[in-house]
């Protein structure tokens, strides 16, 4: 495999880490958030499910091994209602976006396509959970300092 292409599988395999924490993590908000947005998390974890798997399609196509999710996961914050699982729900948006932005950088083509509405649908998602935007999604160092607390998604708890 070439440098570009295994930069490429990297990037992939980040993104579909990334898509297994927001997969766990809507399962976190579904349970917490109020009747109100119950469908907006429904249909956030669905989109994120359905990257996931086309992400676990493209790790293959290319030969590698997809990452397999965690058992669990390190919440950023303790989740005992509605209001911080909606914060969670915009944290999770972020995290994603910025891996996504990640992948934009390592692809070209139709995968660096994919991996900016990628990016944007987490933007939009973010936007909607926290009811205000950012001006540079997906890029951390250009995030306010609460909604980018590191560039990586929830951490896998072993």
């Amino acid at each position: 495999m070439s440098g570009a292409a295994q930069r490429q599988v990297a990037a992939l395999q980040a993104a579909l880490a990334a898509e297994h924490a927001a997969v766990y993590g809507y399962g976190v908000v579904g349970g917490q958030v109020g009747a109100g947005r119950l469908a907006e998390a429904r249909a956030a974890y669905d989109a994120h499910r359905a990257r996931r798997d086309a992400l676990v399609r493209e790790v293959q196509d290319l030969g590698g091994r997809p990452v397999a999710a965690a058992a669990g996961y390190a919440l950023p914050f303790a989740v005992p209602d509605s209001a911080a699982a909606v914060r969670l729900a915009a944290d999770l948006e972020d995290r994603v976006a910025g891996v996504y932005a990640g992948l934009v950088r390592a692809t070209d083509g139709a995968r660096r396509r994919e991996a900016a509405a990628a990016l944007r649908d987490a933007a939009v998602r973010a936007v909607r959970w926290r009811g205000r935007s950012v001006a540079f999604p997906g890029l951390a160092e250009r995030a306010p300092a609460a909604s980018a607390p590191d560039a990586a998604p929830a951490t896998p708890q072993g």
